[in-house]
């Protein structure tokens, strides 16, 4: 299963809308953005930014809260340290060879 959740918030990431965006919520910190703010940060039509703001919510990336009037985008932190400590877990543990591959140099 992580595997999979992995690969998903990866993907989400990987369109550039929703990449600025997220970086840009990055950037605000805890105390996230305002949708409207976000959309004159970024200069994309609302109805386009809610579309990758959803993208973001389901892949468990970004979270929304309603103040008033006002909906507010934060990043799920915890989120985007599990990305990085799953593609940093096995780092310089070194690779073992395949069982069935010659391991003599040639010459």
């Amino acid at each position: 299963m992580e595997l999979e959740t992995i690969a998903h918030r990866l993907a989400e990431l990987g369109h550039p809308a929703r990449l600025e965006t997220f970086r840009l919520l990055v950037r605000a910190g805890h105390g996230g953005l305002p949708v409207k703010d976000i959309q004159a940060h970024l200069g994309i039509p609302q109805s386009t930014l809610s579309h990758h703001l959803a993208h973001l919510m389901a892949a468990g990336l970004i979270s929304q809260t309603r103040e008033g009037r006002v909906l507010r985008c934060r990043v799920e932190f915890g989120a985007i340290k599990e990305v990085l400590d799953f593609l940093l877990r096995d780092c310089c543990a070194g690779v073992g060879i395949p069982a069935g591959i010659a391991t003599s140099l040639p010459g």
